[in-house]
């Protein structure tokens, strides 16, 4: 299994998981891979962040012109909102490991059915079937 980084929405690729006829839905294969998954996504992440708080502390400066000054604020803020976002990803990651752990990782919260193998190569931390983020998804929307 390969684990680099890429280009896109993926923070890294890896080998699809092949299911072996007979094969029970999730079982210890099938969590090693997604544990793999999530781990190396978390890894990722982090090095992110490390990231942006070395190119904040180096990048920072005391510009006497204000174009200047408010343009490296805004800069600032765009990055620390991304590392936000990904922090509460890290959280979902880490909500997903513990279901790993726990044995419900792969179920739907909701309904109790699988999510499938291929939704959770897509989105690692689902925690809903299709069929019932299809519905939360409506009602978000009648909502507004």
């Amino acid at each position: 299994m390969t684990d680099s980084p890429k280009a896109g929405t993926s923070p890294f690729s890896f080998k699809p998981y092949v299911e072996k006829e007979g094969e029970e839905y999730m079982d210890e294969a099938q969590l090693k891979h997604f544990e793999t998954i999530l781990n190396n996504w978390k890894v990722q992440l982090m090095k992110e962040v490390d990231r942006t708080v070395h190119h904040m502390q180096d990048d920072a400066a005391n510009f006497p012109d204000p174009n200047d000054r408010a343009t490296q604020e805004s800069e600032f803020s765009l990055e620390l909102r991304a590392r936000d976002r990904e922090r509460k990803l890290i959280k979902k990651i880490d909500e997903a490991l513990k279901e790993i752990e726990s044995g419900s990782y792969g179920f739907c919260e909701s309904c109790g059915i699988e999510i499938g193998v291929r939704r959770l190569e897509a989105r690692p931390t689902a925690t809903l079937c299709i069929d019932c983020k299809t519905l939360d998804e409506i009602r978000e929307k009648q909502m507004g």
